[in-house]
Order: structure tokens, then sequence, then C-alpha cells
């Protein structure tokens, strides 16, 4: 009974956010376009759906991906387990943390994978390219980005070294790269940049920072515990755009080596 009364809140809340989309998409259909609503009865059926599955899905966060990052994040980062039963610890040793590393960067890396927003956009990007932009190929390089980016992330917050500076050099990094990258991957990275904060990343993330920022000694998770989200943002853009540099630069030499073939 607990649970459905939590849903039942949750549903309203839901309903609540989406109404106002509904009200701006119908009059404009209805009284600036001046055009029938088409497939009416299908896009009843599909609104209904998409209410009901946010509402779900923000019932698992609340019940399950949320209490679960944060958890992981604890008991791995656990003075106990990093230093042994009984140490006292009074500032963290960044070298111990290898397995919160390794695990930041699985959770973004399998997170990302499965992120709606990247497959619809690689999904587009490979439709639009007429298949040059491989779909897997373009998920997998944005998710290399977000599991790097979340494991410096986390080192961050482990040693308490200010996130501005991460931030201003990763920045940099994608200047650099816009300058000499492919016209055509620019925009498509910096679109990639933007897909990974969504719907599967956030949850788990957030929660792995909080909770990384309440055990590490030393750190408050409302100072220390966000910025995780930049990293996923940042650092896929990176990512892609060094690999379309780096398969641009491989095609041009095998063009070489290839004329230089057949000038034998």
């Amino acid at each position: 009974m607990e649970f459905i009364y939590d849903f039942s809140k949750i549903l309203l809340a839901t309903v609540r956010d989406v109404l106002p989309i509904i009200i701006l998409i119908t009059g404009f259909q209805l009284f600036v376009l001046r055009q029938p609503i088409p497939h009416l009865r299908r896009l009843i059926v599909g609104g209904i759906y998409v209410v009901l599955g946010l509402a779900l899905f923000l019932a698992g966060l609340d019940k399950a991906l949320f209490p679960l990052g944060k958890i992981m994040a604890s008991q791995l980062s656990d003075p106990a387990f990093l230093y042994g039963p009984g140490e006292i610890v009074l500032q963290a040793d960044w070298k111990v943390y290898g397995w919160v590393y390794l695990f930041a960067a699985m959770i973004g890396f399998a997170t990302t994978i499965a992120e709606p927003s990247l497959i619809a956009v690689a999904f587009k990007a490979s439709e639009v390219s007429a298949g040059t932009i491989n779909q897997w190929g373009l998920r997998v390089t944005v998710a290399v980005g977000v599991a790097f980016g979340i494991s410096l992330g986390t080192y961050r917050i482990v040693t308490g070294t200010p996130l501005y500076l991460y931030i201003l050099v990763g920045y940099m990094i994608v200047i650099v790269q816009t300058l000499f990258a492919p016209k055509s991957i620019i925009a498509l990275a910096y679109d990639s940049g933007g897909v990974t904060t969504s719907t599967v990343t956030v949850p788990l993330v957030a929660a792995l920072g909080l909770g990384l920022a309440a055990t590490v000694p030393g750190r408050n998770p409302a100072l220390d515990g966000f910025g995780l989200i930049a990293f996923a943002s940042l650092f896929p853009i990176i990512t892609v755009m060094g690999y379309a540099q780096f398969m641009h630069w491989l095609n041009k030499r095998n063009t070489k080596i290839m004329e230089k073939n057949n000038a034998l």
C-alpha cells in the first residue's frame, strides 16, 4: 500500500510536469498551424505510455538507483575496506582508492551504452550519414569518454582539488581540437557530450558522487559531491573529436600509401 501511495504521488507529479508540453503542442497545432491533430488516437495512447513510463522510471530512481549508487560508493570508499579495520584516517590517500576509480569508469561506460538519448543520436547520425558513422562506434567512443571523465571526477573528489581547473583544461583541449577536427564531426561531438547527461547516467553518477563525498575523510557532500555530471558532459566531446581526427589521419595515410604503391 505504501508503494501504491508513493507511486500515485509520482504519477500525479509527472502528469503535472508533462501537461504544459501537451498544451503547447496542441495549441500550436490547432490555433497557429490551424491543422487537425494527425493520428489522434495513437498520440493519446503514446502519451499515456510516456507518462506511465516516466512515473515508473522516477519511482525506480527513488527506490533502487539512488540508494544503490550511494551504497556502492559508501562501501567502496569505507576506510575499513581501504585501510583496514581499526585504522583512523584523517586525510584521504588517493592511491588506495583504485577500486573506486575502476567502479566509476565501469558504471560510466555501462550507463552510457544504455542511455536512450545517445542511442537516438547515434541512430540519426548513422541514418543521415548513410552509414558512414557507425552506431556502435559512436556509442562506444562516447562511453569511453564518460568512463574516463567520471573516473577522473572521483579522483577530484578524493583529492579535493578545485573543479574549475579540470573543466578549464578540458575545454581548452576541446577548443584546440575544434580547430583541427573534421567539420562534419564537430557538431555531433558537442551533441554527444550533452546526451550523456540524461535519464540513465545522471541518477547513478549523482548518487555515486554524493555517496563518495560523504564517506571520504575531509570532504563535504554539498561542496565536493557534485560536479561528476560536468565530467560526463565534457570528455565525450574530446573522445569523439579525437576518434574522428585519428580516423581522418589514418584515411589520409592509407590513401598516400595506395597512391605510392600505384606509382611504383
